[in-house]
Formats: C-alpha cells, sequence, structure tokens
C-alpha cells in the first residue's frame, strides 16, 4: 500500500510497503530503493539514493573568460551527484508513519502520517495500456456510460419491479425494492461520511441492488464500515416494520420484516462478494501473526457449531464454505493495498458483526414463533 507521497526534487516520492515488513521508494514513478521483507522490523528503516543532475552555469560564474566575444556568456554543463536518504518508521497498529528526507545531508523534510491520512489520500496507480479495439476496452467504456446515464436507474429499477412482479405480485415486488434500496441506502451513507463521491444505487433485476462509487477505499475500516452498513440498515428496517406489526396488527408488517431479515443476513454471509465476505476478509486480513489467525479459525467453527445446534443448516454449512474461502487466501493478505485494522479495528469489528447476525436470525425466529406458513418460510430455509 502507499504510505507516503511527497515532493522531492520537483519529482515525486512514493514509498510503498506492508505488514510483511518490505518498501519500495519510487522516485518519478522509477525504483530507486527496496527493503525486503523482514521478520523484525523495529527501529527506523532507510532509503539511500544518488540522482545525477545537471547543472547548467555561465562561464562568468567559472571564472573563464571568452575571447571570442567580449560581451556574451557561453555556457557550460556540470554532471552533480546529489545524495537523498529518507528514513521512516511504521507502527502498524495503530497505523503511525514518521519520516526525513534529506538532500545533501541537508533535511528538506520531516512530518507524520496517521490512520486519517491514509483514508484520505488517493493513491497514485500507474495507467496500463488498453488496446482501443479490445472487448475488455469497450466494455469498460460502455459501464462508464452506463453508470454515468442517470436515465439508466430509472429504466433498471422499471425492469426490476417489472421482473419481480411477474414472479410474484406487484406488491411483494414493491416491498423488496424498498428492502434493496434501504439496505444499498447503508453503503452510500458509509461512503459519504468517508468523504467518498458516490455513483448513487442501481438495481439488478433477479441480482439485487448495487451501490456505487468512482473513489477507491483506503483501509480496512473503510472496507468493514461501508459493507456492514447495508445490513445494518437493513436490520433497522426489520425492526420498524416489527414495531408496525405490533401497532397495527397487519401480517404484511411481519412478513416484510421477516423477509427482509433473511436477504440482509445472506449478505452477511463471509462469502465474496458479499457483504460479510469483506468484513471477515478485512478482520483476517488485519491480523500479522498465525495466532491471530488460529483465532479466527476457531471463532468460525464457533459459528458453524452454534448454527447447526439451533438447526440453521444452511447457514452453517455456507458459513463454513465462506471461511475456508477466507482462511485460503490468508497469505495473500499482504499484497492490498488497504491499511490494516488496528486490534481495537478489529474487536469492534468482529462485535458489531456477530451482534448483526445474531439481531437478524433473532427476527427471522421471534415472527416464525407465531406458526404462520408464510412467517415460518425464511427460518425454514435456513434450516434446510
Amino acid at each position: 500500500m502507499e504510505l507516503l507521497n511527497i515532493e522531492c526534487l520537483g519529482k515525486k516520492l512514493r514509498l510503498e510497503g506492508s505488514m510483511a515488513g518490505w518498501q519500495q521508494l519510487f522516485w518519478d514513478n522509477q525504483l530507486v530503493s527496496q527493503i525486503d521483507a523482514a521478520a523484525s522490523s523495529d527501529g527506523p528503516l532507510v532509503h539511500q539514493f544518488e540522482l545525477k543532475m545537471q547543472q547548467t552555469l555561465t562561464k562568468s560564474q567559472e571564472s573563464i573568460q571568452s575571447t571570442a566575444q567580449d560581451d556574451a556568456q557561453s555556457e557550460v554543463q556540470n554532471i552533480q551527484t546529489i545524495q537523498v536518504v529518507l528514513t521512516n518508521q511504521v507502527i502498524w497498529q495503530p497505523f503511525d508513519l514518521k519520516y526525513q528526507l534529506s538532500v545533501n545531508e541537508q533535511i528538506v523534510t520531516e512530518g507524520q502520517r496517521n490512520t486519517k491520512d491514509i483514508e484520505q489520500q488517493t493513491p497514485e496507480i500507474t495507467p496500463k495500456k488498453v488496446n482501443k479495439l479490445s472487448l475488455l476496452g469497450l466494455a469498460s467504456l460502455g459501464f462508464k456510460l452506463l453508470k454515468s446515464a442517470k436515465v439508466v436507474k430509472a429504466l433498471l429499477a422499471g425492469a426490476s419491479l417489472a421482473a419481480y412482479s411477474w414472479l410474484f405480485s406487484i406488491e411483494f415486488a414493491l416491498a423488496l425494492i424498498a428492502c434493496l434500496v434501504v439496505h444499498e441506502y447503508g453503503h452510500v451513507k458509509a461512503m459519504k461520511h468517508f468523504g467518498m463521491k458516490t455513483k448513487g444505487i442501481y438495481l439488478i433485476p433477479f441480482m439485487g441492488g448495487l451501490a456505487l462509487s468512482d473513489e477507491r477505499i483506503n483501509t480496512r475500516w473503510q472496507d468493514v464500515v461501508i459493507s456492514i452498513m447495508g445490513p445494518t440498515f437493513g436490520l433497522f428496517m426489520s425492526l420498524i416494520c416489527m414495531v408496525a406489526f405490533w401497532f397495527t396488527d397487519n401480517i404484511f408488517f411481519a412478513g416484510l420484516a421477516s423477509f427482509n431479515a433473511l436477504l440482509n443476513l445472506f449478505n452477511l454471509l463471509p462469502i465474496l462478494p458479499l457483504d460479510g465476505g469483506h468484513i471477515l476478509k478485512s478482520i483476517s486480513f488485519s491480523m500479522n501473526s498465525v495466532i491471530g489467525l488460529v483465532i479466527c479459525i476457531i471463532a468460525a467453527l464457533a459459528g458453524v457449531a452454534i448454527s447447526y445446534t439451533f438447526g440453521l443448516a444452511l447457514l452453517g454449512f455456507l458459513l463454513l464454505i465462506g471461511s475456508l474461502e477466507i482462511v485460503m487466501e490468508w497469505q495473500t493478505r499482504h499484497q492490498s493495498h488497504l491499511l490494516p485494522l488496528d486490534r481495537y479495528g478489529q474487536i469492534f469489528s468482529a462485535v458489531w458483526y456477530i451482534l448483526t447476525v445474531a439481531a437478524l436470525v433473532g427476527v427471522i425466529a421471534y415472527f416464525a414463533s407465531y406458526g404462520d406458513d408464510m412467517l415460518s418460510l425464511p427460518l425454514q430455509i435456513l434450516r434446510s
């Protein structure tokens, strides 16, 4: 991930690194220094490199007199070697970076960066050359045009309404779209919290909804919050429908609360690209030790055991499959550009996730206890 991007001698000096301990330093997008991964990275890391700069001097500056032209001053070229040293010390959890840049043994800049700085940065990405006639390039262009056209939102929403009305009923279709919109609005609200520009909500027939942004996330915390806010808003909607059911005794609100809870519960399964996959991946990939991974595995197995204990066979099976997928990818965690969660962030995210899952299951079980066939269906699905 990008740790630092400052100016050095009129060019960009960019430092990249990971929790594994490796660092790479780029000057004007050219690799000038590299430090390999190490078991222990205590103490400051030092990058040193030399630059050859051409310096233009006049003859008068060199005390050279011209005999060819009395008034003119000709120029000579002088190659100057410049020594550049960047010293930095990184603490990953919680993130803190202190740096100092020296040119020819003179300190030119120094400073400190924290998690907030990483969240707000726009990482530099080397543009990739794409064949103008390639299908991938045309597809990318078409998708960008699709995202930028507001009329497409209305068309997709209309197509979704028609598709769900054809499968079920107009009332159920409207209720389902309301659930999707509330869920996706939770993602949009989280994006705006981090100052990200959003493209809005797109309803895709038979596939659900999608909240889009042109900006990249920079931290695992952003990934967790944006991912979990969708199901959290969905939980709030189910609770509001539950209260409406208590006051009106209208079974429509009970069914909406239960099926909405089921929809958001499936989104929390630890399977990518679902929200739960992003959440648990961010938690587990922020653990830099085998002990942390073992704890994560034990927690996943405990979740599977609890699911089967309460007869939620489908939930337990999908939880097991998703957890295995994340564990198998754990070795690649250092290849990510995202700043990892600190210990507090890992614990807070895990508790938030567990409580949200438990609350959604509780809503489903509560309405299933009424004995109504329709209200019992979400629980029967989880037990299948």
